[in-house]
């Protein structure tokens, strides 16, 4: 999919970023277009959370360029990437334990006019009908399945145009997965550009249109998500698979992702 003018709804052209003197990603460069889901694949430590950490502002790159819409957010701070409709759900959750599932969904919506809360309250209750049932209980009261609800409310309440995530799925029971991976299909399907990464490379690799795979902070493979999944590299490394298809052992030189 592309959207009407052929711009990306996110471009990462060339980015090199880190922490301090260590660089973590080099050179990368990703596009994704607008009402596509895009996977970025890899090992532990291979820069996949600092891929979303540079493109949400948490981290300002050394070099390169980061476009959303066409619009250049370089180095941006993350409230003004989140004003531009660019969302990050991170890593944990991160939700406000002490405070209520009301006031951490309205964090979320902080950059859109107050006029806005209640609209986008009852579309997070369309995807979540219990959060309307449990607003008024603190965060640390919630199940698992529950925060990533809120996590993923609080988000929505931003408005994105592209929702990124960090391991959405978690410590998640396999049914909360699956209700999920669901709900980011239902986003999709209303238009939200979706950036992925995730441990569930099989279930992501099926949602997924197309797919990065990052090594050592550089992209060593892209395209369509299904080709990915067939090749014998990804099968092996990620999904356990040989190239017939049965499981192997995993290698112990190749961290799970």
């Amino acid at each position: 999919m592309s959207s009407s003018n052929g711009t990306p709804s996110l471009s990462i052209k060339g980015v090199t970023s880190g922490y301090g003197v260590v660089t973590v990603l080099r050179d990368v460069s990703v596009d994704i277009a607008e009402g596509e889901i895009v996977a970025i694949l890899g090992a532990n430590g291979a820069g996949k959370s600092t891929l979303l950490k540079t493109i949400m502002g948490l981290l300002r790159p050394t070099s390169g360029a980061i476009e959303a819409h066409g619009v250049d957010i370089t180095g941006n701070s993350p409230e003004s990437i989140t004003r531009r409709q660019v969302v990050l759900v991170p890593e944990g959750r991160q939700l406000f334990d002490s405070m209520t599932v009301r006031e951490n969904l309205f964090l979320g919506g902080y950059t859109q006019p107050k006029s806005n809360r209640q609209e986008d309250l009852e579309r997070v209750f369309e995807l979540f009908p219990i959060l309307k049932e449990r607003l008024g209980q603190k965060a640390s009261s919630l199940s698992g399945g529950q925060r990533q609800m809120v996590a993923l409310g609080r988000a929505l309440m931003a408005r994105p145009s592209v929702l990124m995530l960090d391991e959405p799925s978690l410590g998640l029971a396999p049914l909360i997965i699956k209700e999920t991976f669901e709900t980011l299909e239902k986003l999709r399907a209303s238009g939200v550009t979706i950036l992925i990464v995730e441990q569930n490379v099989l279930l992501t690799l099926q949602m997924a249109d197309r797919a990065y795979v990052l090594e050592r902070g550089r992209v060593s493979m892209e395209g369509p998500a299904d080709e990915i999944a067939k090749d014998p590299r990804v099968r092996k490394a990620y999904l356990g698979l040989d190239a017939g298809g049965a499981q192997t052992p995993p290698d112990p030189q190749v961290p799970t992702v």
